[in-house]
């Protein structure tokens, strides 16, 4: 992508927090990653050379403590990705409005990006990942929570990808706290969310159970739910293009 440049945030510890920006008019795209992803994949690679097609900025970052940002992946919790979150969006705020696209985790990090940012009014959130590390606790068998709580760590599961990246049972604490805190502040920014139904590793109805609540509390809000046919990854040809209708529309 032509315009694009590297960027360095100094995180509340010190720790650098990397990424990439192509600057434009009119609009801003920001891409939060999603749980254990770096910030170059398939969706945000199209989603910067949409951007460009647009004339529209667009940026991506790592967290603290995975892929090219400084810091170890087990000294972060939720609460530090929401300030590197926060973090990137002070560095481009006094830019043209943003469209946020979130991915899982990255979805619900993005969700309360929105409702601190007047800057931003569009949301789009990929099978997002609402309470993420509270609803694990509560599906795991009971010995295996028993043992995250009382050492304090816990792999994802024990998938090759997840089992080297232990995470503290303080995950959970934030998480449960955050998401008794996610309908605090309701600014009506238009948001999206596109779940897939055939989706084993993050349930949609965590998706539908978000929108239930969110309309209960504010029937106006401008909020569309899309249940659409596919898994975790929604990265078809078919649901690329919705997402590209999405954020251009």
């Amino acid at each position: 992508m032509s315009g694009l440049y590297s960027f360095e945030l100094a995180g509340l510890d010190g720790k650098l927090i990397r990424g990439d920006c192509a600057t434009g008019k009119d609009r801003q795209v920001l891409f939060i990653t999603g749980f254990l992803s770096k910030r170059w994949g398939n969706k945000s690679k199209a989603l910067a050379q949409w951007c460009e097609e647009q004339g529209w900025g667009f940026c991506c970052y790592d967290v603290r403590g995975f892929g090219e940002s400084e810091g170890r992946f087990t000294d972060y919790t939720l609460s530090d990705w929401l300030a590197d979150a926060r973090a990137v969006l002070d560095l481009l705020k006094h830019g043209p409005p943003f469209t946020i696209v979130g991915n899982s985790l990255g979805s619900w990090i993005a969700w309360f990006m929105a409702q601190e940012f007047d800057v931003v009014d569009r949301l789009v959130l990929i099978a997002p990942a609402f309470n993420m590390m509270g609803v694990r606790a509560k599906q795991i068998a009971p010995e295996r929570r028993w043992v995250w709580e009382s050492t304090g760590w816990m792999p994802w599961d024990d998938d090759p990808l997840h089992k080297d990246w232990p995470l503290a049972w303080k995950w959970v604490e934030e998480s449960e706290v955050y998401w008794q805190r996610t309908f605090d502040r309701l600014r009506p920014v238009r948001t999206t969310i596109l779940h897939g139904l055939q989706d084993t590793a993050i349930s949609p109805e965590g998706s539908r159970q978000f929108a239930e609540e969110l309309r209960q509390r504010a029937s106006a809000f401008p909020l569309e739910l899309r249940l659409i046919p596919g898994d975790h990854r929604l990265s078809g040809p078919e649901h690329m293009e919705l997402l590209h209708r999405l954020v251009v529309e």
